[in-house]
């Protein structure tokens, strides 16, 4: 039995098999992920203050934008990087709170009509959904799935703008 269960390793890091190529690698891929995670929180808390923007200068339009800016917020908490949620706070940002601590470029202006500005926060969303899906091509399997959902979402928040926008008076 103990010959078996030697026999299982397989030449891991363990063992040394692999050694330092292997460790370069996994090196390789969680700065990918993280870079990923970073990128795709960051750009989440400038669509989070997108969201906030549009509200505050459209309050008619708060009550269809609140459910659709709290799900972009979960996306963020997801996508933090695990240490950032578990560390305390580093530079004054938490990774699961970067839109109220982090000091992000201004989304730009808002449009003077509702209809206008929904419909930028329909196209913001989908840039986020179109970055999002390429960015699983460099990412690790279960980032992948995390970003495919987000994407996902993010597509569907669109949708929904989209309908909102419509249903908005110009």
């Amino acid at each position: 039995m103990g010959a078996v269960l030697t026999g299982c390793g397989g030449g891991g890091e363990e063992t040394g098999g692999g050694g330092p190529a292997r460790s370069g690698a996994r090196a390789a891929a969680e700065k990918t992920e993280r870079t990923l995670r970073e990128t795709a929180v960051r750009d989440g808390a400038l669509l989070l203050a997108r969201y906030d923007r549009v509200a505050e200068a459209h309050p008619a339009t708060a009550a269809g934008l609140a459910p659709l800016r709290a799900a972009v917020a979960e996306h963020g908490k997801a996508l933090a990087p695990p240490r950032a949620k578990d560390a305390p706070k580093k530079g004054g940002t938490d990774g699961g709170a970067p839109a109220k601590d982090a000091p992000s470029p201004a989304p730009g202006p808002v449009p003077a009509a509702p209809k206008a500005a929904v419909k930028e926060l329909a196209a913001a969303e989908r840039r986020r959904a179109d970055a999002h899906a390429e960015a699983l091509l460099t990412a690790g399997p279960e980032l992948a799935r995390l970003l495919a959902s987000v994407a996902a979402a993010a597509a569907a928040h669109a949708y929904l703008l989209t309908g909102l926008a419509e249903e908005t008076p110009a």
